[in-house]
């Protein structure tokens, strides 16, 4: 594999001409968010964005809620790459309506699956932990990890979108009254990690996660039905917001995973809005991807690397043959 730093230099300099192209792109801002796939998708469209298009991108730390508001009130960052849209429909809509922002296109072409989850070695011991009224009926099974007197569950990261509609479902199923304690994981890392512990020792774990990701490829685990279907209109208008005060019981709908720019971005450089709209992974591909992450431990700029090395098979049908020369070429520099 090339080295990392060559990358670094190639993501700044790019491929013959790419300079001459920057009065087309100019500077533009990629949300790197703080979990896997969203880190991977931002660091290609780094690659791609420098390389093929003669953009000066740059990364910039990123986060649902802070991002999306930043674009809308702000005008920055230029792209969040991987926006999941259940927990900031309002906010998203508003900013399109405004003329703020613009739905590039479907960063996962399947949408993203949210639920709560116990692991699959415990429903084959227990055919009821596949519902939520055997998670309840069995709260003493699922211990706290710093107090066995109560259940733990574990929720969204402080931060993530998700935290408001699980800590909503977390009411509406009234767990607490079930004796079950909110456990905030600190973190996508910590929050995984957890899933990764209980595995290891076939212990207990109840709480929240979502597909695509290695953590849900590698770890068998079953989503818990509550019973109660979709009711998206419900979900969308209470459970997502953070102001709900009386959310009702609902399965997650798919959530809706765009890319989005701000308005500006898209006007200035409608060659490179194309590409974003185009780009889009399956969750078949994003999956496969995330486990190749897992099993490297690499970083979002080193899995950017040996996907464009590896699959030019799925990024050459976003672009124009032009710009596919473009990359070849500056993958051959490397």
């Amino acid at each position: 594999m090339k080295s990392k730093l060559l990358l670094s230099v190639a993501l700044t300099l790019g491929a013959s001409g790419v300079f001459a192209a920057h009065h087309e792109c100019g500077k533009v801002t990629i949300a790197d968010m703080n979990w896997s796939s969203a880190s991977l998708i931002a660091n290609i469209d780094k690659f791609i964005l420098a390389n093929g298009f003669g953009c000066d991108a740059e990364l910039v730390p990123g986060d649902t809620m802070p991002t999306g508001t930043s674009m809308i009130e702000k005008g920055q960052p230029d792209i969040a790459p991987e926006l999941w849209t259940n927990s900031f429909n309002d906010l998203l809509n508003q900013g399109v309506d405004e003329g703020r922002l613009k739905l590039a296109g479907k960063s996962l072409s399947d949408g993203g699956e949210e639920g709560f989850w116990v692991p699959a070695y415990m429903v084959k011991e227990n055919p009821e932990l596949a519902t939520i009224e055997g998670v309840i009926k069995h709260a003493k099974e699922f211990p706290h990890t710093e107090d066995d007197s109560v259940s733990g569950f574990y929720g969204c990261p402080a931060g993530w979108g998700c935290q408001i509609s699980s800590s909503n479902l977390f009411r509406a199923l009234k767990l607490k009254e079930a004796g079950f304690e909110l456990i905030d994981p600190g973190s996508g890392a910590g929050l995984a990690g957890s899933i990764a512990k209980a595995y290891e020792r076939k212990a207990p774990w109840f709480g929240y996660y979502w597909a695509p990701t290695a953590v849900l490829g590698k770890y068998k685990m079953v989503q818990v039905d509550f019973g109660s279907g979709v009711k998206k209109e419900e979900f969308l208008n209470c459970i997502a917001l953070a102001d709900c005060l009386e959310p009702t019981v609902s399965m997650f709908p798919p959530s809706p995973v765009y890319t989005v720019t701000t308005d500006e971005f898209a006007d200035k450089s409608p060659q490179a809005y194309d590409y974003l709209g185009k780009r889009s992974f399956t969750n078949e591909q994003m999956n496969s991807l995330l486990a190749w992450i897992e099993e490297n431990q690499a970083d979002g700029q080193y899995a950017a690397e040996n996907f464009m090395f590896e699959h030019e098979d799925i990024w050459s049908k976003w672009v124009s043959t032009e710009v596919k020369n473009k990359l070849i070429a500056a993958l051959d520099n490397l």
